[in-house]
């Protein structure tokens, strides 16, 4: 019996999120990392900066690997692309848990970070060109879902290694090895995923295009109304973009193109501004400075890693329902609110006060605060900026917003242990005010883009005026959606009568509404 169409399209994308595990992974490693006794004796330094570096390093190498992941994607195919990544990330881990040195331990921190720079572009890009218009949002979140289950898995692995051998090499040796585990099949089983089809349209391979948008779609049945509707759109998009400027200049040429990468760009660095990766790369200096021990800290970090998958999750099932500008303007709006109860807690234990009930409650407020960010902003990180590109610039725009995501992130690595050395509790001021200004930022200036297809967000955005609030713009249903495709590609395969294809679909011909 053949896979379901809804079934096979969201495995495939869940075999691209195994990228966001390596991620994920190294997100959650890296804090029991840098407290192991041993790693500091191997590496010989407890300085502050080499420290940082050595977390901010991996960021380094994602920055470098986002274009390199753009050009690959563009000339050689999606799958090939994350075939090299995989490859490239083995050879960062390789490099880590054999270092002997400082300068080992940077090389294999900078080379993992190409893989995972080049799969933050490649998975989102992949998800988003095999996904039906309405579940686009479930398929990408599965990214952040991936990550933070590479997160737990990292997280305790690590704290049960660091408990039964807390002064031996295995105690980061062997969590720093198990994380090229995912890295495996993506290196040698992508070749079975199916080519992107819009790829393969602006490749000329037009048939093929077809038989992959059937195969994911319609159980293969290439005379699907909405397979027939898709192709025909996307045909039509990328006979346009032909015409055009196929360089990096579209990007900066283009008012439209320019506007959604710096959406991108703002929407990337607002999310390391809440504070997430600050509290995820340095867990036992943020939870020691409450008063828990080094070891209950790391136990936290792990339990608040499975509290995360539980907004991944939720993220996943009603993003496509509530759409994009909503949970980002509320999420942030959340997030900012933890924040500032968790600033007023830090500060009390600072000034020498602060008790356990205390302590706990700076907990419970980062447990709500981590719960709201993996169901409304980190997922959607992902999601918003690869849906707004065309085909066209899709790989390279997509390149640019992820340089921003790790930029950002790097500098969250380094600033953040001399930020606690300096200040203390006052930087988490920081991520309580930007919490409310990333709102502010998205109420204004971020339109809603569910249900819509990748074909129509050039005009879409070129409808839309930048300041959104109260803006006209006319709302197209993912029902309404699937019927104008249906409609469009029988006229044009069969020459049938609008009204006749209508009347089809809504009497129950179009049985692809079963698949999705």
């Amino acid at each position: 019996m053949a896979i379901p169409p809804k079934i096979y399209t969201f495995l495939c994308a869940c075999f691209a999120a195994m990228g966001a595990m390596l991620y994920g992974y190294d997100l959650g490693v890296i804090s029991y990392v840098i407290v192991a006794p041993n790693f500091l004796t191997t590496i010989d330094t407890t300085d502050d900066d080499y420290i940082g570096f050595i977390v901010s390093s991996m960021l380094l190498g994602a920055f470098a690997g986002s274009i390199p992941a753009s050009l690959i994607a563009d000339r050689f195919s999606r799958r090939m692309a994350i075939t090299v990544a995989g490859g490239v990330f083995i050879l960062g881990g390789i490099l880590q848990t054999a270092t002997q040195d400082k300068e080992t331990m940077f090389a294999g921190r900078f080379f993992a970070g190409i893989g995972i720079g080049m799969l933050g572009v490649l998975a989102p890009l992949y998800q988003s060109e095999i996904a039906h218009p309405s579940k686009r949002g479930m398929l990408t979140a599965t990214f952040q879902f991936f990550l933070g289950i590479g997160a737990i898995v990292a997280g305790w692995i690590a704290y049960g290694v660091q408990q039964t051998h807390p002064n031996d090499p295995i105690a980061w040796r062997l969590p720093l090895g198990f994380q090229m585990l995912p890295a495996v099949p993506l290196l040698l089983l992508s070749f079975l995923l199916p080519e992107s089809p819009r790829w393969l349209m602006i490749k000329g391979r037009e048939e093929d295009a077809l038989r992959t948008l059937a195969r994911l779609h319609a159980r293969g049945n290439q005379n699907d109304a909405f397979v027939l509707g898709e192709w025909h759109s996307m045909k039509q998009k990328v006979g346009e973009e032909a015409q055009t400027d196929q360089s990096w200049g579209l990007i900066f040429k283009d008012r439209t193109n320019l506007r959604k990468v710096l959406y991108g760009i703002i929407l990337q660095f607002s999310v390391q501004m809440t504070g997430v990766s600050a509290i995820q790369y340095y867990a036992a200096t943020v939870y020691k400075s409450v008063g828990f021990s080094q070891s209950t800290s790391l136990l936290i970090n792990s339990l608040n890693n499975i509290n995360a998958l539980f907004g991944e999750l939720a993220c996943i099932l009603l993003v496509d329902k509530v759409g994009r500008r909503f949970p980002l303007i509320a999420g942030n709006m959340l997030a900012g609110t933890c924040f500032a109860i968790a600033t007023a807690l830090a500060k009390q234990f600072a000034e020498g006060g602060g008790n356990r009930g205390q302590g706990i409650g700076f907990v419970s407020v980062l447990f709500i605060y981590n719960f709201v960010f993996s169901a409304c902003i980190g997922p959607l990180s992902w999601v918003y900026p690869v849906e707004i590109f065309n085909t066209a610039v899709r790989g390279k725009a997509t390149a640019l917003t992820c340089m921003a995501a790790w930029i950002s992130n790097f500098m969250i690595g380094q600033v953040s242990p001399k930020a606690w050395s300096n200040i203390g509790w006052k930087y988490y001021l920081v991520f309580t005010v930007c919490g409310f200004t990333n709102a502010l930022t998205f109420y204004i200036l971020f339109p809603e883009t569910k249900g819509r297809t990748l074909e129509e967000m050039d005009t879409y955005f070129r409808e839309t005026h930048w300041f959104v609030p109260g803006a006209k713009v006319p709302s197209i249903s993912s029902t309404d959606r699937e019927v104008q495709l249906a409609q469009e590609g029988v006229s044009q395969e069969h020459g049938l009568p609008s009204e006749d294809t209508e009347k089809g679909l809504k009497g129950g011909e179009y049985h692809h509404r079963e698949a999705i």
